[in-house]
């Protein structure tokens, strides 16, 4: 293997050769950078520079490793630095703290045309790596040491819950990618590659879900890994990371399924929107106000809780817009929805069809609301939020 890129194969075809090649043909000619983060992994770093350091001595790897570490302060600078190994070195980082953040710095770093990324905690077997490459050097566009293929599996101690959250996740970013385990942290891809992302800005830990999105990958393949669970330090998947998960995949379903997504959102605030309105009219008709005025108050005061929630969800890429002049423009490009709105509602409300109905007033505003949203999504997403003069942060 000389080169790097031959042929585009499906994902399933990287499966079969990679324990065929004897090592030092598997690296002539390839130069990898491994890029590990690490935050607190002192008792992990020596074992894992033992590992590779065995992998190299068994092949003829041309290797270089990256410790991306978030200011541990734990002995891992001097644990890297007297090991000996010339060949690593670790980058302390003091902004933008977080494991994704630290492999996208590692991987522009990098001073080699392969990629690969991988735990310091020992659950990712460094013995994989040539598997990794190989499958790299048939086609593919990255190649993921996976736990969820046929020959792949989990540790023992893993436990259910940890199972089962790993399970979600992969479930719930299915509609991403077809990838069986798009949330393992041990994976290669060419630097080439990873150059021809867009707007990368990952939250939390998934980073090879990011890449995978960003970078349009389409030929995937993946590697049957056991999964170890950590020997030493502590976890770092906690409810905040768990969280930011959540953050994270909304922005990939945003950036890929863009005008999809802003409309589920602009109808969820909408949905909001309509409770809103119930509860206001319905307090004004409790309080005694004509059916005219509560129909207008519930109107009124939904329009501002859904500008609000538009504005903080549903196009939350103009948010640091002037917030009067957007209000503004909202009120204006929501004059005819609400028009329309209001109409709709003030002659179901009076019409025969509901006149002898208890809840025609809120019956009504259901209506209303609905044949108003469609015209306020477009005014909404193309005049008050649009995109032409906002300027994304990458």
């Amino acid at each position: 293997m000389t080169e790097l890129g031959a042929h585009r194969h499906k994902s399933r075809q990287a499966t079969a050769p990679v324990c065929e090649a004897p090592l030092a043909e598997i690296f002539v000619n390839t130069k990898v950078s491994i890029v590990i983060p690490t935050y607190k992994e002192v008792e992990n770093i020596p074992r894992i520079l033992s590992k590779i350091d065995d992998l190299r001595t068994k092949s003829d790897l041309d290797c270089e490793v990256l410790f991306m570490d978030d200011d541990s302060r734990d002995g891992s600078v001097e644990a890297v630095r007297q090991s000996g190994f010339e060949w690593a070195q670790i980058v302390v980082r003091t902004k933008n703290p977080g494991l994704s953040a630290a492999v996208l710095d590692g991987f522009e770093l990098a001073q080699n045309p392969v990629l690969v990324c991988m735990d310091c905690d020992l659950s990712h077997p460094v013995e994989k790596i040539p598997a990794l490459i190989l499958a790299l050097s048939s086609g593919q566009e990255m190649v993921i040491g996976s736990r969820y293929v046929a020959g792949g599996s989990t540790d023992d101690d893993w436990g259910l819950f940890r199972w089962l959250n790993s399970r979600i996740a992969t479930f719930l970013s299915r509609p991403l990618t077809s990838v069986r385990d798009p949330m393992s942290g041990f994976f290669a891809l060419r630097k080439q590659d990873f150059k021809k992302a867009e707007d990368l800005n990952p939250i939390g830990y998934k980073i090879a879900l990011e890449l995978i999105v960003k970078c349009s990958f389409q030929n995937i393949g993946e590697v049957p890994i056991e999964f170890l669970d950590r020997v030493a330090g502590e976890s770092k998947l906690t409810i905040s990371q768990q969280l930011k998960f959540i953050k994270h995949l909304r922005r990939l379903y945003i950036h890929k399924f863009a005008e999809s997504m802003y409309l589920i959102q602009f109808l969820v605030v909408g949905a909001s929107g309509l409770l809103v309105n119930l509860a206001t009219l319905t307090l004004f008709q409790v309080l005694g106000a004509k059916a005219v005025v509560s129909i207008a108050a519930g109107i009124s005061v939904s329009m501002c809780s859904n500008f609000l929630l538009n504005r903080r969800f549903s196009f939350s890429y103009a948010r640091d817009s002037n917030i009067l002049r957007q209000f503004l423009s909202f009120i204006l490009a929501s004059m005819i929805g609400a028009a329309v709105n209001y109409a709709v509602a003030l002659y179901l409300q009076s019409s025969v069809f509901l006149s002898d109905s208890s809840y025609s007033l809120q019956v009504s505003a259901i209506f209303g609301v609905a044949a108003g949203t469609g015209f306020n999504f477009i005014a909404n997403r193309f005049f008050v939020f649009r995109k032409r003069f906002i300027r994304v942060p990458k």
